[in-house]
C-alpha cells in the first residue's frame, strides 16, 4: 500500500509493509481547509504496521522524501499523528483536500483518515512524526475527558485543525510541546511514558479552541469521497490485471469522459498514469524483496511489454531494473521512512 521507499524501510528493518497504492493529490486547498469526514475507508489501504507496542502505542518516524522516493501513498490507520516539517516542502492530502506545507509547519491527522504525501520540489522534504493511539491518552475510558473530548476526536465528530503554521494562534504552544515530546522520546528517563501522555494531551487541549463540530458536506462531495476510495481500492487489488477506463468508470457509475475528469481532478494525474506508477512501485518492491528476473517481475505487476517496462522504470527511478537490483544489497537506497 505504500510505495517503494516505504517498502525499503520494511526491507531494511523487517517491518510490515504499509498501505498499497500510488499517491493521489487533488484540488489546491487554502490555509484552513476543512477535513472531509470519513464516509468509507478502504480496508485495502489500511496500514497494517503496529505503531509502538500494545501497552505503549506510540512511535516516532523520520520521513525523507527525495527524487527517488518522492511520495507516501494514500493510507489510513487507527492512530492519530502529529508531524513537524523539519526541512523542505510537500503536499499533504487529507481525504479530498490538499495542504501545501513547508519547513516549520505542524500537522495533526485524526485517526482513520485517508492521507498521503508528495514532495513539492526537487529539494525534497524531511519530517518528524509521532503516531499514537488515542487510547494511550484515555479515549477508551468511561470518564468525562474521554466522552467529551477524546472519543469525539477519535470518531471525527470533533475536528481538530489539520494544519498549524506560523501565524496560527496555537502555533507557538504546539511547537514548544512538539519539541518537548521529541526530547522526552529520545531521552528515556523514569516516568517518560507518563510525560509523553501528558504532553500529547496538552497538544489536544491547545487545539481544542480551534476545533469544529463534524462538518456536514454536500451529498455530491460525500459521493465523490466514497467513489474515489472505491476505485483506488479496486485498482490496488487488481493492478496486475488488465484495467481499462470503461471498466473503472462503471465502478463509479460515470461515463468514461466524466470518470477521467473526476480522477484527474482529485488525484492530480490521469488514471492510466496512476496505474502505471503503482505497477512500477510494486515491481520495485519485488526487486527489494529479492526478485531477480526482470521479465517475471514485469509480467507479475501487469506489464506485458518488457521494453516499455524498462523505459518507464528508468524514467521513474533513474536507473534500469537491473541496476536497481544490483544496488539494493549495497545499501545504496536509504529508507526515507525510518522508525525510531
Amino acid at each position: 500500500m505504500y510505495n517503494i521507499f516505504i517498502f525499503i524501510a520494511q526491507f531494511c528493518q523487517g517491518s510490515d509493509p504499509f498501505p498499497k497504492g500510488s499517491v493521489p493529490f487533488g484540488r489546491n486547498c487554502q490555509k484552513g481547509a476543512k477535513m472531509v469526514h470519513n464516509s468509507s475507508l478502504s480496508p485495502e489501504q489500511k496500514e497494517q504496521t503496529r505503531h509502538g507496542e500494545h501497552m505503549f502505542p506510540l512511535k516516532k518516524y523520520i520521513t525523507t522524501l527525495t527524487d527517488l522516493y518522492p511520495s507516501v501513498s494514500p493510507h489510513w490507520h487507527d492512530e492519530a499523528e502529529l508531524t513537524l516539517i523539519t526541512n523542505g516542502s510537500c503536499t499533504y492530502q487529507v481525504q479530498l483536500d490538499t495542504y501545501e506545507v513547508e519547513e516549520g509547519d505542524l500537522l495533526f491527522v485524526s485517526p482513520a483518515v485517508l492521507h498521503s504525501i508528495i514532495a513539492s520540489s526537487r529539494d525534497g522534504m524531511r519530517s518528524e512524526t509521532y503516531v499514537f493511539h488515542m487510547n494511550f491518552l484515555g479515549a477508551n475510558s468511561a470518564d468525562i475527558c474521554a466522552v467529551k473530548y477524546l472519543t469525539p476526536v477519535t470518531n471525527q465528530s470533533l475536528i481538530l485543525p489539520c494544519l498549524i503554521r506560523k501565524g496560527h494562534p496555537a502555533y507557538g504552544d504546539i511547537l514548544d510541546l512538539f519539541r518537548k515530546i521529541s526530547n522526552t522520546y529520545d531521552n528515556i528517563s523514569p516516568g517518560y511514558e507518563l510525560l509523553l501522555r501528558a504532553l500529547l494531551l496538552q497538544v489536544i487541549v491547545a487545539l481544542l479552541p480551534y476545533s469544529n463540530e463534524q462538518v456536514v458536506h454536500s451529498p455530491l462531495e460525500t459521493e465523490h469521497t466514497f467513489k474515489l476510495k472505491l476505485v483506488l481500492e479496486y485498482i490496488g487489488e487488481h493492478y496486475a490485471e488488465e484495467l481499462t477506463i470503461p471498466q473503472l468508470a462503471r465502478i463509479c457509475y460515470f461515463s468514461e469522459y466524466h470518470f477521467m475528469r473526476f480522477f484527474k481532478k482529485y488525484t492530480g494525474t490521469s488514471c492510466l498514469e496512476y496505474i502505471k506508477n503503482l505497477r512500477l512501485e510494486k515491481a520495485a518492491e519485488q526487486f527489494a524483496q529479492g526478485a531477480q528476473s526482470v521479465l517475471d517481475t514485469a509480467l507479475s505487476v501487469g506489464f506485458s511489454n518488457l521494453s516499455y517496462f524498462y523505459r518507464e522504470f528508468k524514467k521513474k527511478y533513474g536507473m534500469t531494473p537491473r541496476k536497481f537490483i544490483e544496488n539494493i544489497p549495497s545499501g545504496a537506497f536509504q529508507a526515507p521512512y525510518r522508525y525510531q
